[in-house]
């Protein structure tokens, strides 16, 4: 039988020397990347079972890494790998399409139960539209972020929270929140300069 492949991407050695380790121990086929880059990359050109990245790395972060395998590989489970100070970001992310979250320190009990768990989501479940969908109520987002300072906080401290009363998928969510100017022109057209503003500031608010 095959083993299962695992892609782990976090910039601390020793946590990626800690869950290849677990992983390899229970027979899965495990590649590890200090690199939020170079792990999308491998992401997107080989193929994995599931994915587990730290939210927080120097050069992009998590949210970007789920963002831009979910584009590309919308089965693929991702798990949000995150420390006491992003709890909260990961609670976003699992609202924005990954599949769960695991806190350190963990426990290979954890580990291998939050990747199984994962892996037999994945398989059972339909992958979500990658495209736009609800182009009319991603418009009514972006004027309103362009003139509401108050949506402007609540986007940045609630995340997807704030796009509740909204008719949007998770990528329509994911793509507003990371500031995603280019998947939101290609779907929409040319932006007005008080929302690209928003855009932009909402892309450097934070490494994605």
């Amino acid at each position: 039988m095959e083993k299962m492949k695992a892609l782990v991407i976090d910039d601390e050695q020793i946590v990626l020397d800690s869950v290849r380790k677990i992983l390899t121990d229970a027979d899965y086929d495990v590649d590890v990347s200090l690199s939020g880059r170079e792990g999308l990359e491998r992401a997107i050109q080989k193929d994995y079972d599931i994915v587990l990245t730290d939210i927080l790395m120097p050069d992009i972060g998590g949210m970007r890494v789920l963002r831009d395998i979910k584009r590309v590989k919308p089965s693929l489970p991702v798990i949000i790998i995150t420390g006491y100070a992003t709890v909260r970001s990961a609670v976003q992310a699992k609202k924005f399409g990954a599949t769960d979250y695991i806190e350190k320190p963990f426990n290979p009990e954890e580990l291998l139960k939050g990747v199984s768990s994962a892996v037999g989501i994945a398989a059972s479940q339909t992958p979500e539209e990658q495209t736009l969908i609800h182009k009319k109520e991603m418009i009514k987002v972006l004027e309103r972020a362009a003139s509401d300072s108050q949506f402007i906080y609540d986007l940045l401290y609630y995340g997807a929270d704030a796009l509740d009363e909204y008719d949007l998928t998770k990528a329509e969510k994911l793509a507003i929140w990371t500031g995603d100017i280019s998947w939101i022109e290609e779907h929409i057209g040319p932006r007005t300069p008080l929302q690209i503003r928003w855009l932009e500031l909402r892309k450097k608010a934070e490494i994605w």
